[in-house]
This record gives C-alpha cells, structure tokens and sequence, in this order.
C-alpha cells in the first residue's frame, strides 16, 4: 500500500484578529531588538502560519510620501517564494477592502498611533 505523505510545511493564510496582535507585537520586538513597538509596526491585517507558528505577517503603514502601503514581517527561514506568493495575497486583500485604513492615510496614521499607545501600555 502506498502512503501519500502530506507537505506539514505548507503556508496557511488569515486574516488578523485581536487574538493575534500580541503574538505579532512579540514578532515584531524580537525581529528588531526593540523594547517598544513604534510607527513601523503599523496596523497588521494578514498574516501567514506554518504548522501554527506565525512565520509572517503583513501590516498597513504610511510611507513617506503619506501614501498607504504595506510592509512584510517574516522569519529568517520565510522563503523568496514564500513570500513573494504572501505578497500577492496581500496585494489582492487590500484591493478587496474599503475599510478606511485601506484607503485615508490621516485614519489609519490616526490608528497607527492608536495601537502603538496601546501596545506600549499608554492607552
């Protein structure tokens, strides 16, 4: 008999809940040494599980010419594939949303700052 093996490395999507935020601050601080979250983290919206660890996740920020954009957090080990295919996913999920973080920069700079303070306790 013949046994299919199943990929367990295999990338799950979702979106990004408040049960995750934690989680991603902790990614965050420990991917750049820092003690406190700041304006790069920005507003998290998908992020990408390999065997239930998140490995990636991508975040709304306000670049510096005041456009929306994204950034990607990943794990060393995230491969170039890996996250180009995370990439496209995201790229299509802020197509599809009209929330207003997608589309206001004064909203979601206001946000930003608003889960930077709370995160780093001040709210």
């Amino acid at each position: 008999m013949e046994m299919t093996l199943q990929h367990q490395d295999r990338l799950h999507y979702a979106e990004v809940y408040a049960s995750d935020i934690l989680e991603l601050k902790n990614f965050f601080l420990q991917k750049f040494g820092l003690n406190k979250v700041n304006e790069n983290y920005g507003v998290p919206f998908l992020l990408a599980k390999k065997q239930n660890k998140i490995v990636a996740f991508a975040s709304l920020i306000i670049t510096l010419t005041h456009q929306i954009d994204f950034v990607i957090y990943k794990n060393p080990d995230f491969t170039v594939r890996e996250e180009e295919d995370f990439k496209i996913r995201a790229k299509d999920y802020c197509k599809r949303n009209s929330s207003e973080n997608f589309r206001d920069p004064e909203q979601l700079k206001y946000n930003i700052q608003r889960m930077a303070d709370w995160l780093n306790g001040s709210i």
